[in-house]
């Protein structure tokens, strides 16, 4: 697309390669490297990382809201180059878009950092890794029209998330935090939500290209499935695993009462334990 002609990191592909080549090498050799080291807190910077991606995703979001409604873009098939000025303000936000999935590397360097290997899932690195080069060829391909709703949605679940990331750094705050969950609900109702707008594109056809659709609907699929694994493995497992322990009498139940005292003592333990 000429309207993105000389935009940073936009004029060739090769840097978004190398950045990726590059974080896949840190994702396999950090954790080695780290092996026999103890593990960062990283905690004042994780507040600042998670502050600064939440109010970014704010930003994202608004500006492709107001973008989208002054354009009177079509919910069902947006061309683009129908939207005049708006085009140029979505193709703006989209480019910002796009290098946050270079920022949010982080996410994954920090938790090399940190020794949290458990949470460098294959969901994880599948998602960072992909994000950053489809939508460097997005942006010079489709930088706008249809291409705004998946962006807009991701925002939002960003604005939830990083800000959860960001209080969850604060040991004082974490016992507040209860929306972990529903998170991953949530970017899973956005996938499904991006399908069918994207479905839309197909059944009601405009001018933007057919193919980027059926890639869209290709990979949103995709997620869902790696998605829908962890939310299993995360939450329905110890869900289960928990009502097994009190089936098991490891509550400390004895003729229809708890042993209270038990309990407590238990938690004391786990605070005591529980290292950042």
């Amino acid at each position: 697309d000429p309207r993105v002609k000389g935009w940073l990191l936009l004029e060739n592909y090769t840097p978004t390669f190398i950045f990726s080549v590059l974080y896949l090498l840190i994702v396999w050799l950090g954790p080695k490297y780290m092996r026999n080291k103890q593990p960062f807190s990283c905690r004042g910077i994780l507040v600042v990382y998670n502050l600064g991606l939440t109010l970014l995703s704010l930003y994202m979001f608004y500006e492709l809201v107001t973008g989208v409604w002054e354009g009177g873009y079509n919910f069902f098939c947006q061309d683009t180059h129908s939207g005049g000025e708006a085009d140029m303000k979505i193709i703006r936000v989209l480019w910002w878009y796009y290098f946050s999935k270079l920022i949010e590397f982080m996410d994954t360097f920090f938790f090399i950092l940190r020794k949290n290997n458990h949470q460098i899932t294959v969901l994880h690195v599948y998602h960072h890794a992909t994000m950053l080069n489809i939508w460097w060829f997005v942006m010079n391909w489709v930088p706008c029209g249809h291409s705004y709703f998946g962006a807009t949605l991701n925002s939002f679940i960003h604005v939830l998330m990083y800000s959860y990331y960001g209080l969850s750094a604060v040991p004082a705050m974490r016992p507040y935090l209860w929306w972990k969950k529903y998170i991953t609900q949530g970017q899973l109702t956005q996938f499904v939500l991006t399908i069918f707008q994207t479905g839309c594109g197909v059944v009601w056809p405009c001018a933007f290209p057919q193919g980027w659709l059926y890639f869209q609907i290709s990979y949103m699929i995709s997620l869902i499935i790696l998605f829908t694994n962890f939310y299993i493995q995360t939450y329905n497992k110890k869900a289960s695993s928990r009502r097994k322990e009190y089936q098991n009498g490891s509550t400390a139940t004895v003729n229809g009462y708890t042993n209270s005292f038990s309990s407590l003592e238990n938690n004391v333990k786990q605070r005591k334990q529980r290292k950042d």
